[in-house]
Formats: structure tokens, sequence, C-alpha cells
């Protein structure tokens, strides 16, 4: 990821030296997460109180030309003191998609003050909100009226005075004349050059294009029909195009339209700048990674091991872990204790933070006595030019008080408990499956994340707010939710009690390890395939949870695999049976029968070859507590396992 560092100090007591030690630091932590610095933008004797500093500004136009993801600072008072500032440029960042760090505070001092700001950018965003319903509101009712709804018009439309819409009389019957000849067969080109000649311009002057083209030819506008958001009318404008043409010209539409480009998606991951590695402490960034199927797979990948500087955090699956935050933050916000103990926490900070309003009120309170004083010394009598002036003098210190009051208010609006807590309870309404929502219950609620083989720390964005969650006890949750993917995929027929307390033990190994796994190249090399696996033991276990991983990714042409098709030579194998998938340690044929011929393949080789199967075997294997298993098995399953098995003897088909 590309970073900016920007660097201040103001005129108080503070030198160049400030800067360099700021520029050191944050360089030392760019390099430590693998950061890439592309800019410094420096104020020097620059106050953060006010947002006059030409670096800053030139920072945040800056941040709109996609140059960088990541502003470094020293510590968050070097990028603002004030409240409202703070908020409104982080917000701008924040559109931008670039993140702010401070390489000296990872977790917010005060980080109740988060959400003071987030209150303030709440209400900027909900007057805008409103203001954008009510627009939405009014054009819903235009097009419900056969009116315009905006933007630069239709070819071969006029709008009139009311904003209905006209047919065109001169350039309608061409844009029939298009459709027509491209349903005749003729190209888009073709037409376009007939088009240009005829004189027919877009609805901003210019010539017709290709992309102009293929606007007009699936414009429903052309039928009647006039939509708006999710409102769709019928039949609501004049039709220039009768709808058997419209239909026709859609399919050959279709037929003629180039496959998309394959080109990389732009995947968000809403953890980024917020989670930690809990072995080493660095930055986890998100990765993406290709299976042989061509699909696509999403991690969060700590910054120290990426750069194998000495951190062995494994990577993790980005939907899970993300869908595990979301999940204990919403708990967080379903807590009704937890909300009033943050309103609280939000009352005390602003009560704390904001020193210049109580000091007004109390000049003006003192003024206010001073002026009671003097009119009661009026109304015994004593009114004389000196008092006249006095009263005058105080008259005009208490509008200029009042005025400055007000100043501060608008700069540091401040919100009593009930806003407050209308504002958090908004939260509990948020739909998680959407995207938006998801980021920003993540970006308002949690601080900081780390991130430990076995299980995670949130901090959350207020006094004593944290949460340790042990992944075996989240995979309850996650299974309820219907949030984690379960990899057995079907249903089940009801077992044994024993049975299925294996099972679900089992699986519960499944979705565990799974997220701390990674997609294994495939091995195809015929002499070391061809070599005995030695015995597995609870070290290799890291292994199984690759060659789980592995499988999952091949899955659309692959039911099993063996620990060395992916360069490991320990007797370890994982299928996908009847039940879903399954990992054996140190498998062994106790008895088979049924033989019978066949071919097989196999993704370390090419081709098919014949082999020699049995309809059904005994199979004994230890499970990943090293528990010994016996089993029978028939079948589609016995086969994939005497392949997989043979693969740990040594043996290729």
């Amino acid at each position: 990821m590309n970073a900016v560092i920007y660097a201040r100090y103001s005129s108080d007591n503070q030198r160049e030296e400030s800067i360099e030690g700021q520029i050191r630091e944050c360089t030392a932590y760019a390099e430590r997460n693998g950061i890439t610095v592309v800019r410094h933008y420096i104020d020097r004797a620059f106050s953060a109180k006010t947002d006059h500093r030409p670096d800053f500004q030139q920072m945040i136009r800056d941040s709109n030309k996609k140059l960088f993801e990541i502003v470094l600072v020293w510590k968050f008072d070097r990028f603002a003191r004030n409240r409202f500032d703070s908020a409104n440029y982080k917000m701008i960042l924040k559109k931008n998609n670039v993140h702010l760090i401070s390489v000296m505070e990872p977790i917010a001092e005060g980080s109740q003050g988060i959400l003071v700001e987030t209150l303030l950018e709440g209400m900027a965003e909900y007057y805008s909100a409103e203001l954008s319903e009510k627009v939405i509101r009014g054009q819903t009712e235009n097009a419900l009226k056969g009116k315009c709804t905006g933007g630069t018009g239709t070819i071969g439309y006029k709008i009139d005075a009311d904003k209905f819409y006209r047919i065109d009389p001169l350039v309608a019957p061409l844009v029939l004349e298009a459709f027509q000849r491209y349903d005749n067969g003729e190209k888009i080109v073709e037409i376009l050059n007939y088009l240009n000649a005829k004189g027919v311009r877009n609805m901003l002057g210019g010539k017709l294009t290709c992309s102009s083209m293929n606007t007009m030819l699936k414009n429903r506008r052309y039928i009647g029909e006039l939509s708006f958001r999710d409102t769709v009318v019928p039949d609501a404008i004049p039709a220039i195009v009768p709808k058997d043409l419209f239909d026709r010209v859609q399919k050959r539409l279709e037929k003629n339209k180039r496959a998309p480009a394959h080109g990389k998606a732009d995947e968000e991951y809403l953890l980024t700048t917020k989670l930690f590695c809990g072995k080493c402490g660095a930055l986890m960034f998100g990765e993406s990674g290709t299976s042989a199927t061509g699909r696509t797979y999403y991690y969060y990948k700590c910054a120290t091991a990426k750069r194998r500087k000495g951190c062995n955090k494994k990577t993790v699956q980005k939907e899970w872990l993300e869908n595990l935050v979301v999940q204990e933050t919403m708990k967080l916000i379903h807590d009704d204790a937890v909300i009033e103990r943050i309103v609280q926490l939000v009352m005390d900070f602003q009560n704390q933070e904001n020193t210049t309003i109580p000091l007004l009120e109390k000049q003006l309170r003192e003024v206010d006595r001073k002026l009671d004083n003097l009119m009661k010394a009026i109304e015994e009598g004593l009114f004389t030019r000196t008092t006249k002036e006095r009263l005058d003098a105080l008259e005009a210190q208490k509008d200029e008080l009042t005025a400055k009051i007000a100043d501060e208010k608008l700069r540091k609006p401040s919100f009593n408990a009930d806003f407050i807590r209308f504002w958090l309870m908004k939260f509990r309404k948020f739909d998680i499956s959407q995207q938006k929502q998801r980021k920003a219950l993540i970006e308002i609620f949690v601080n900081a994340i780390f991130l430990y083989d076995d299980r995670m720390l949130i901090t959350f964005n207020y006094k004593d707010g944290s949460q340790t969650i042990r992944f075996e006890d989240a995979l309850t949750t996650t299974e309820t939710v219907g949030n984690s993917s379960d990899l057995s995929g079907s249903a089940r027929p009801q077992k044994s009690h024993d049975e299925a307390s294996e099972n679900d033990a089992h699986r519960g190994f499944l979705h565990l390890h799974r997220r701390f796994s990674m997609i294994r190249d495939i091995c195809k090399d015929e002499l070391f395939l061809a070599r005995k696996a030695a015995p597995a033991s609870p070290e290799d276990l890291s292994i199984a949870q690759d060659l789980l991983e592995t499988l999952i990714a091949h899955k659309d042409g692959c039911v099993g695999m063996a620990a060395n098709m992916i360069g490991a030579a320990k007797r370890i194998i994982a299928v996908e049976g009847e039940d879903g998938y399954l990992v054996m340690f140190n498998p062994v044929i106790l008895k088979k029968s049924g033989p019978y011929e066949t071919e097989e393949g196999c993704l370390s080789l090419t081709g098919t070859r014949k082999t020699k199967r049995f309809q059904t075997i005994k199979v004994q294997w230890q499970n990943e507590k090293f528990q010994t298993r016996i089993k029978t098995f028939t079948g589609w399953t016995a086969e994939i396992l005497q392949h997989e098995i043979d693969h740990c003897d040594g043996i290729l088909i």
C-alpha cells in the first residue's frame, strides 16, 4: 500500500528537529509494515487549531487522486486539534478511501472522542441524506407523472416548459431508423456513421460514438417507459420504437455482446489499519490468490510474515473474520448497559474537552450581574453620563460574548444525552449483509483488533471496551447465524448421538482451521510422489489445514488429496465424502472386497489411467485429536479413499 506522511510543528517552543523526528518515526513504521511512502507533506509553524495550513490542504486535495491509501502522522494531534475540523477532514479522507494512522497511537487515546467525531459526521450525512431523500421523493413524483427527472435528455425527444417529453419530429424518425437498421443486420459502426452524416448529435452537441449508440439502442424510454431508481412507469411518455422491434434489437445486442473483461475486482478489506498481528504486532493487510480453477480467495496477511521477516502468522480468511467482527460489534450495540455507558462517556468527554464555552459563559454571567447592578442604580436615580457610558460598554461586551459563544457552538457542536442515545440506537437496525453498513459499524465502533491463532482481542471505542473471542467459542455463533461457510454443503441423514458428536467435532476442526490455512501449489514431481509417506503426528496439523484448503480450492475438478500432492511427505489425506469433507491421519486399509476395474485421473498426473479398486473397504485412521477410528466405506467414497491411500504408499495409478 502507498502512504504519505504529514508532519507539523507549531511556533510554540518547537523546532525543525520536531519535523525530522516525526518523519523518522513514520518512516520506520512504514518499513515495519511493508508500506511504501510516496510523499511528505510538511507545515512549519502552523497550529493544528486551524485548518489554514498549505500542505495540509494540498494533502486533502491530493487524497482524491487515488495515489495513496494511507496518511501517516506521528500523533493524531499533528492532524488536527479542533474536533470539528478533525471530523470534517477525516470524513473527506474516508470518502476518498484513505485511512489515517497515528504511528504512536495504534489504539487512539481517549477513543470515545472518535464517537464524538462520528456524531459530527453522522449529523452532516444525516442532513445530506435527508435532503437527498426529499429530492428523490420529488423526482419519483415526476416520473409517475411522465415528467423529466433530470439529466441531459434523450436523443429524439424535447422537454417542454412543464418538463414533459415531446417527440422531436426531425430526429425521432432517424432514431427509429437506427433500430430498424440494426434489426436488419447492419453493424453499429455503419449506423453510427449514417446518423452522424445526417447531423444527429448527442445531447451535449457532440458527434455520436459507439458508446452513445449502445446507450441509444438499450434505452427503454423509446418504448415509452420512464424509470427513476426503483420506480418504473410503462407508457409514461410517447413511444418512438415499437415494443417488438425493441425486443428483437435487445436479443441481437445480447448475442453480439463481448465477454466481460476478467480484470481484477476491487475488493474492499474492512479491517485495514485496524487489524494487527497478535504474534509480532505488525499491521495485517488484504491479500488475494487465484486457484487453478480460477476462483479468487481473499485473506488478511501479517506484514512481517509477508516480507518473511520472522513471523509465522498464517493468512486468515477475509469473509469469515469480517463477519465475526461485525457480529461481535452488533452484540455490543444490543447491550443496553453498554449503550448507557457510551452515552455517559461521550457526555463527559464533551464537557472535559470544551473549556472555551464554559469560560465565555462565566464571563457572560459576570457581565449580566454587572448590568443588573447598574440597572438597579439607574432605577434609583443614579443616571449620569458615566453610568450611560458604562451601560453601553457592558451591553457591547454582552453582545460580543453572546456572538463568541454562538460561534464556538457552531464550530464545536455538543449533543445532549437523548440525541446520543437515539443516534446509537439507529445502529441496531443495520442490515449487516450490506457492505456500506458493515463498514460503518467497524469504522465507528472498532478501535483495533489483535489476531492470534486461537483468539482475537477487539478493542472498542469506549473506555474498557474490549472483548476477547476464542475461535472455538465462535464456531457455534457463526453456524447459528449462517455467516460462516459450512464445508459440508448439503443436508445429512440423522445419526446416532455418538456419531453426530464425532462428526460435529470434526466439522469444528474444519471450520476453525480453514481460517488459518493457505492454498498450496500442486506437486507434479513423480519421483517425489513415488516416495512412501512418513507417519503423521500432532505437529503436522498445519499440513492438514493447508491440504484441506487446497482441496476446497480445486473442488470443481478434485474430490480427494494426499499430503504429498502439496509437497508434504506425510501420511495425511483429505476427501469429500457423502457427509462432507473428511481429514484422515495415518489411514490404513484393513479389509477390502468386491474388486473391479476402473479409470482414474489425478491433479498431479496427466490424463487417466486404468487401475483396480474394491467396492467395499474397512479403514483405520486417526482424527485431528489423534484418536483411532475404524469405519467401513463403500462405492464412490471407497474409491476416493483407495486412490489417496495409494498416494501415501507411493503408488501412482
